[in-house]
């Protein structure tokens, strides 16, 4: 078993970390401050601090990272963490970045969307060791992750997270690196506001592709029938798309069949 700190804030940092949990000693985790969250805007907790503190694993919240933050393992996993680490911290540690694509194809913020946005049948989890460079170290190990047709990122996260569990437990035994090739490297940009414009006019497994990339975190908006609404669903029949669930502004996810039947 090995010792280890871990640094994740999103949902997917919260899965690894549930599963590093069961075959590690995780002693120390950080984690994003609390933020001001729904329509209250009252604060909530990261979900990866939700998950440190049902485990009974200390957690830190440091607004950012500098030579005085307590790592607590002389290893620490990073996976969807969001803080810049500097050198200072670097040089500590071995930190171990899980990255959820085949790098060096889409280094950056949003690998799983920018992956499915652009129609990729596969990508993959990587585990390098993290470097001042964004998503640039070298690689320890990866595996691939098919994407079926239908597969949300949700999906994609998922079945990430658990290639992650083994990757990095044979990350911390070999502990052996390999450069990244130069060619081939990609950039998966934050997405955008007008990344989740749906534009009708467009061919339909792009519209399918956009859909199932943003759901079920961030969501595509568009334009049905006359209303706005945010399109969590989608699947390609005979060459169009079919709507499956959706909400309303203002309102709930719904399937929809059940919206249509409201309009009535």
């Amino acid at each position: 078993m090995s010792r280890i700190a871990v640094a994740a804030t999103a949902p997917f940092g919260a899965d690894v970390l549930e599963r590093l949990a069961q075959r590690h000693e995780v002693v120390h985790v950080l984690t994003r401050p609390d933020r001001p969250r729904g329509r209250g805007r009252r604060l909530a907790p990261p979900r990866a601090k939700v998950a440190a503190e049902r485990l009974g694993i200390p957690v830190a919240q440091p607004e950012r990272l500098d030579g005085s933050v307590d790592l607590g393992a002389d290893v620490v996993v990073v996976v969807a963490y969001g803080l810049l680490v500097p050198e200072s911290l670097l040089e500590r540690a071995l930190w171990l970045n899980v990255h959820p694509s085949l790098l060096p194809r889409w280094r950056g913020a949003a690998p799983v969307e920018r992956a499915i946005m652009a129609g990729d049948e596969r990508s993959g989890v990587s585990i390098i060791k993290l470097v001042r460079e964004l998503d640039a170290g070298p690689i320890a190990t990866q595996a691939d992750v098919e994407i079926p047709i239908d597969w949300t990122a949700g999906d994609f996260y998922a079945a990430a997270a658990e290639a992650a569990d083994e990757l990095v437990a044979d990350a911390l035994r070999d502990r052996r690196f390999v450069p990244q090739a130069e060619e081939g490297v990609t950039y998966a940009e934050k997405i955008t506001a007008a990344d989740r414009e749906l534009d009708w006019s467009r061919p339909a497994k792009e519209i399918h592709d956009r859909i199932r990339a943003l759901s079920p975190h961030i969501g595509a908006r568009g334009i049905v029938d006359g209303r706005e609404l945010i399109v969590w669903r989608s699947r390609l029949t005979d060459g169009r798309v079919e709507l499956l669930e959706v909400q309303p502004s203002g309102g709930r996810r719904m399937t929809y069949e059940e919206y249509l039947r409201g309009l009535r």
